[in-house]
């Protein structure tokens, strides 16, 4: 095995030992896990971790993932949370885990308009984790569904990953964009119905109820007491408008603007951040009025950002490491040099690229090893439209790998949850089935349309 392939062990043993054996908080882990790697840089030590530094610095996610923290501190603070929950009870409170059931929804609409795992784990988590909470989720649940969701923003067309696959030559020369979008979307949609029945079986298992009378309030009179709480969703649909649709295709026409412009506003950084404002707005008779008393506020939720920035700023960097000493090329080494069954090559391309997914990104994985899993799979027998859709699945599962994914430490920031104790569920529950579901896909199992 390659350098990079020990590093990577060496990480995730590194993170494990730290946080599970010595009991020491996830964000320590991940330093830890991030010199562990640096070692194997030799006499580049020094230079790797300026770099990884550098870059990791320079990742909006880490600077979002804070900002959502703080939002959700806000929210609750000004108790504009309890007034948007009654309005939501209001409608769909007799259901039993009606909120689940929107919430995965939800995430399957903004999967289709927006290819980000984190700006889908933002925009949804931020209404629906303090809706479930309130409606008989735990927490826990609650972070951990939206951060399994979030992969919808990549598992259903258009994504930055899907158009990134399309650019290499490989798949270029055999895959049209048609033909991908509906094999993508179809494959999509089963990861979709997964998501759904596991809802249910969530609501079996921890005997969600309905919410009970009592605690049912009119829709007139929760809407007459708390309308204003509804303008949280001025500061998702803002952003989002302005980045996807009409809008964006015309400021990107506009000369003094342009892509560029465009690119500048960040969904994930913009939702928490107006949301905050909002909130503020909205609630600002429920705060302190002297400048003491905010200052009190605002140093009150200055513990909850320690553990979250620490863990993604070192993910990132180390993340960037394990790319420099080669992690991608000694990744298709093993697949070149393996000589396995069509079904053993079709697990293994999923395990690699599901395994590179947890350090890097799904678009970071899709440029590494997109072109050899794509050769691989098509050895093996696999469409290649399906192939490249199954690739995009199985990257998908990046937003629920622990311990780096950004969609855990936004939901976690936003349900006020130790995002370690969401990592053996999200593993059960979202990466492993999402696996599964690829390699079924593209064994021809669960069909897909192929143009």
């Amino acid at each position: 095995m390659g350098l990079s392939i020990w590093s990577l062990l060496a990480y995730i043993i590194t993170i494990i030992v730290w946080n599970a054996g010595l009991k020491r908080n996830i964000g320590e882990a991940m330093i830890a896990g991030w010199v562990a790697v640096l070692l194997f840089g030799g006499s580049k030590f020094f230079d790797l971790a300026t770099k990884s530094i550098i870059f990791a610095a320079t990742q909006e996610t880490v600077y979002a993932a804070l900002a959502f923290v703080f939002m959700a501190f806000v929210m609750t603070k000004t108790g504009l949370v309890n007034r948007m929950v009654d309005i939501l009870n209001s409608t769909l409170g007799r259901v039993a885990g009606g909120a689940g059931y929107i919430s995965t929804l939800a995430s399957a609409l903004m999967g289709l308009i927006s290819g980000s795992g984190s700006g889908n784990a933002a925009s949804v988590g931020a209404v629906t984790i303090p809706w479930m909470v309130k409606s008989n989720w735990s927490s826990k649940l609650s972070a951990t569904m939206v951060a399994g969701n979030a992969g919808l923003g990549i598992a259903l067309p258009p994504c930055s990953s899907m158009f990134l696959l399309l650019g290499l030559g490989v798949v270029a020369a055999k895959v049209t964009t048609g033909s991908l979008y509906i094999a993508l979307l179809t494959g999509g949609l089963w990861t979709l119905l997964y998501r759904l029945i596991l809802v249910r079986w969530f609501v079996y298992k921890y005997n969600i109820q309905p919410l009970p009378p009592e605690m049912l309030k009119p829709l007139a009179q929760t809407l007459r007491d708390g309308w204003t709480s509804l303008l949280i969703f001025v500061g998702i649909l803002l952003p989002v408008g302005l980045t996807i649709g009409p809008v964006a295709d015309y400021l990107e026409a506009i000369k003094s603007f342009g892509p560029k412009g465009l690119k500048s506003i960040s969904i994930i950084v913009w939702i928490p951040v107006l949301i905050s404002w909002i909130a503020f707005f909205e609630g600002r008779k429920y705060l302190p009025k002297t400048a003491a008393g905010l200052y009190n506020l605002v140093q009150s939720s200055a513990k909850r950002y320690v553990v979250v920035g620490a863990t993604l700023f070192f993910a990132f960097a180390a993340g960037d490491v394990m790319t420099d000493l080669g992690l991608a090329k000694d990744m298709m080494s093993i697949l070149q040099a393996l000589n396995l069954s069509p079904i053993m090559m079709i697990i293994l391309v999923g395990i690699l690229v599901t395994l590179i997914g947890g350090p890097l990104t799904s678009t970071a994985t899709v440029v590494a090893i997109g072109s050899v899993s794509f050769s691989a799979l098509t050895y093996a027998g696999v469409d290649p439209a399906t192939a490249a859709a199954v690739i995009l699945i199985f990257s998908s599962t990046e937003g629920a790998t622990p311990p780096g994914a950004a969609p855990i430490f936004i939901a976690c920031g936003i349900a006020n949850v130790d995002p370690v104790k969401t990592f053996l569920p999200l593993i059960a529950y979202y990466v492993i089935p999402i696996l599964i579901i690829g390699v079924l896909i593209a064994l021809g199992i669960l069909p897909t349309m192929v143009m």
